[in-house]
């Protein structure tokens, strides 16, 4: 794993259930369909195109089997909206390269995470595509000190070549991008005047269980 830069103490912050956002919304809308193979996330210049299906899991309401990502660890994310009011979450954590590069390809279902962190080990000014992404999905970049600097809702680019798809990235240089599904960053509070920071410690094989 890289050396996370950029992490937060866990004192004093009441831990919210993994599946919560920072208000009573959810904040993982669900999506329903196949999942092909994908990447997400692009270097400085240069777009990785490796990639793994997930593990399969059933919505438990509508029975439908969705992927959801595979061989990622998950980590505690602390965020500070702009009215001040502080939340955590549980997000997979995505922190080398093909971590990066697999992003959420495929991945049709987040399980017990509201998203996933894509954590550089330097600011950078990389782009994001959709090749072959099939869930529509919004992201947010902020800065080493925690500043959001941007966020950009994404279309799945499934039947163009790489080399085609829309490029996403912010006015400034990041090294924390949180992607969740669309329409999933109002509910957490990640929006302008936001603050992102990855808890120091907090990270596991999966999501804590809620309270």
């Amino acid at each position: 794993m890289m050396q996370r830069r950029r992490v937060a103490l866990t004192v004093g912050v009441v831990v919210i259930a993994a599946l919560a956002g920072c208000s009573d919304e959810s904040s993982a809308p669900s999506t329903e369909g196949p999942a092909p193979m994908s990447t997400t996330a692009t270097t400085a210049t240069t777009a990785t195109t490796a990639g793994t299906a997930g593990t399969a899991g059933a919505d438990d309401a509508t029975g439908v089997v969705g992927q959801q990502p595979e061989g990622f660890t998950t980590i505690q994310a602390r965020i500070t909206e702009a009215d001040g009011e502080v939340c955590e979450v549980c997000l997979w954590l995505a922190d080398d390269g093909d971590e990066r590069g697999r992003g959420l390809m495929g991945v049709t279902d987040l399980g017990d995470a509201v998203g996933m962190a894509f954590l550089f080990d330097e600011a950078t000014a990389g782009s994001f595509y959709m090749f072959q992404t099939p869930s529509p999905l919004s992201i947010a970049w902020f800065t080493p000190d925690g500043d959001h600097v941007g966020s950009a809702d994404m279309e799945p680019c499934l039947d163009t070549p790489a080399g085609e798809c829309p490029l996403y990235s912010p006015d400034a240089p990041y090294d924390l991008a949180i992607e969740v599904f669309d329409g999933g960053l109002e509910p957490l509070g990640l929006g302008s005047g936001s603050k992102a920071e990855l808890v120091e410690g907090s990270e596991a094989d999966r999501c804590p269980l809620a309270p």
